[in-house]
C-alpha cells in the first residue's frame, strides 16, 4: 500500500467547482493499492459551502488541515463589507468596481501576492505535511491548482523529502484568462514565471485537463517533452445513477410549449453571447417560448443586456446550488449553454452537459478543442461569439448524442489513467 499526498486547497464541504476533479479521481483509485492523504485548508474565506459533497469523502481517508493566512477578510473590511456579508471571488478581481479602495486592493492582490492570494496557506501547509511525514511516510506528492500556490508547497516538499511531484494544472498559471485585462507589474510577471518554471522543471510528470493547455506549455517549455499528460475534466457517472440512462427523445423536446435553456457555472462579461440572446428574442417574437436559467454567478452586465433587449421576463437566476440540484437542473433542461473564455478553455460543465444527452450550444473564439469534443459526441454545435447561431435552432431537435463516446469521459476511467502515472513513478523509484 502506497501513500499519495494530495495538496488541494479546496475540499468538501467547499462548493468550489475545481475540487470535483481531485475528489472523484481519488475516489476511484484502487483502494488496495493507494492510500490517499489530503492536505487542505481548515476554513476558506468565501467559497459557498456544499454539504452534499461530504458524502463522497471516504471516512477512512487521512485528511491533514492547517490554517490559512488569507487577505480576503482584510479586503472585506477595506471595501466596507460586513463580516457575514457574502464575498465572491470574481468581486475581488472585478474591473467594474471603480472605488479607490477596490483599485488599491486589486493592485496589491495582483502584484504582492505571488502567484495568488492563497499564498498565505503555504507556510502552515508545508509544516503540517512535514510533521505528518515524520509519523507516516508518503511516497508521491500531487498538487492541484488553482490556486497555483499549492504547487509551491509540492515543490518544497518534493525537494526536502526527495519525493516525486505531480502538479495538476486545471487552469493555466502565469497567463490565466482573468489576468488578461488586469495590470501586473513586469517584476511580478518575472517572479511568477520563475515560480512556474521551477515547479515544472522539478516535476516528474505534469497533468493538464485540456490538450490545448498541454500544447501551450510544450511550446513554452521544451523540457516538458515526455512528461506531460492530458486527463480531461470529465464527469462522475455516480452523479447520474438515479437519473434516466438515455437522453430524452427529440419528440419530447419538440412537444414542450416552453423550452428551457440552462447555463451552469460562472458567466463573466467576456463570455456574454449577445448574438445568442438576440436569436432567442427573435425566436420568442416569432412565437416560440424560450426561457433562460442561470445557475451560479452571472456578471450584472450580462443581465443588464438581457433586460436591454427585452428578455428580462424570460430570465431566472438560481444562484449557487448544491451539486446534486445543479445536476437535476441541467438534466431537465431542453438546451444547455456552454461559454468558453479563450482557446485553451474547456469548461468543466461541458462534460456534465454532454452526459445529460441534452442538446449543447457552445460559444468560444478559436476554440477548436471544445468544437471537436462536442462534434465527436454528436451533442450539439459551437459558434464564435460574433457568429449567427440560427442553424442551431433549425437543427437541435435532430441531435442524438453518442453516449458510448461520452461515457469515455467518466472520471472512473480517467482515474485509471492517473493511477497508471502514479504506478509508473513508483516502479521508476
Amino acid at each position: 500500500m502506497k501513500k499519495v499526498l494530495f495538496i488541494s486547497y479546496f475540499w468538501p464541504p467547499s462548493g468550489k467547482a475545481s475540487l470535483h476533479w481531485p475528489l472523484d479521481i481519488i475516489r476511484h483509485l484502487p483502494k488496495n493499492e493507494i492510500e490517499p492523504v489530503i492536505l487542505t485548508v481548515k476554513e476558506e474565506s468565501f467559497t459557498q459551502k456544499d454539504e452534499s459533497l461530504l458524502s463522497k469523502v471516504d471516512p477512512d481517508w487521512i485528511t491533514v488541515k492547517s490554517n490559512a493566512l488569507e487577505p480576503f477578510n482584510i479586503y472585506r473590511k477595506f471595501i466596507g463589507k460586513k463580516k457575514n456579508e457574502k464575498l465572491i471571488a470574481s468581486e475581488t478581481i472585478s474591473t467594474e468596481n471603480k472605488s479607490l479602495a477596490h483599485k488599491i486592493s486589486l493592485w496589491i492582490r495582483l502584484n504582492l501576492f505571488i502567484p495568488d492570494a492563497r499564498i498565505g496557506w503555504n507556510f502552515t501547509a508545508y509544516r503540517a505535511a512535514k510533521k505528518f511525514y515524520v509519523k507516516e511516510k508518503f511516497d508521491i506528492i500531487v498538487s492541484i491548482g488553482p490556486p497555483h500556490s499549492s504547487h509551491l508547497i509540492g515543490l518544497k516538499l518534493s525537494k526536502k523529502l526527495n519525493l516525486p511531484h505531480i502538479p495538476v494544472l486545471i487552469d493555466p498559471w502565469v497567463d490565466i484568462v482573468y489576468y488578461k485585462n488586469l495590470k501586473r507589474s513586469c517584476i511580478t510577471k518575472k517572479i511568477d514565471n520563475h515560480l512556474e518554471k521551477s515547479v515544472l522543471l522539478n516535476a516528474e510528470q505534469v497533468v493538464f485537463v485540456t490538450k490545448s493547455s498541454e500544447d501551450d506549455y510544450l511550446n513554452k517549455y521544451e523540457f516538458l517533452k515526455n512528461k506531460t499528460n492530458v486527463l480531461y475534466w470529465g464527469f462522475d457517472e455516480d452523479d447520474f445513477k438515479n437519473l434516466p440512462l438515455n437522453y430524452r427523445s427529440a419528440e419530447s423536446i419538440i412537444n414542450k410549449s416552453e423550452k428551457v435553456i440552462v447555463h451552469a457555472g460562472n458567466l463573466f462579461v467576456y463570455q456574454n453571447p449577445k448574438n445568442f440572446w438576440q436569436q432567442i428574442k427573435s425566436q420568442n417574437d416569432s412565437g416560440s417560448n424560450y426561457k433562460i436559467k442561470f445557475i451560479g454567478t452571472v456578471d450584472p452586465i450580462v443581465l443588464d443586456y438581457l433586460k436591454e433587449i427585452g428578455l428580462q421576463d424570460k430570465v431566472e437566476t438560481l444562484g449557487f446550488l448544491p451539486y446534486p440540484q445543479m445536476i437535476k437542473q441541467i438534466f431537465a433542461a431542453d438546451i444547455l449553454l456552454v461559454c468558453a473564455s479563450e482557446p485553451r478553455h474547456v469548461p468543466g460543465k461541458l462534460f456534465e452537459a454532454l452526459r445529460t444527452g441534452n442538446p449543447v450550444i457552445a460559444f468560444g473564439d478559436d476554440n477548436s478543442e471544445v468544437k471537436r469534443i462536442i462534434e465527436s459526441a454528436n451533442s450539439g454545435m459551437m459558434f464564435s461569439y460574433n457568429d449567427s447561431c440560427t442553424s442551431f435552432f433549425e437543427n437541435f431537435e435532430k441531435i442524438k448524442p453518442d453516449l458510448t463516446l461520452i461515457k469515455s469521459f467518466d472520471r472512473a476511467l480517467i482515474s485509471k489513467k492517473f493511477f497508471e502515472i502514479i504506478k509508473n513513478l513508483l516502479h521508476k523509484g
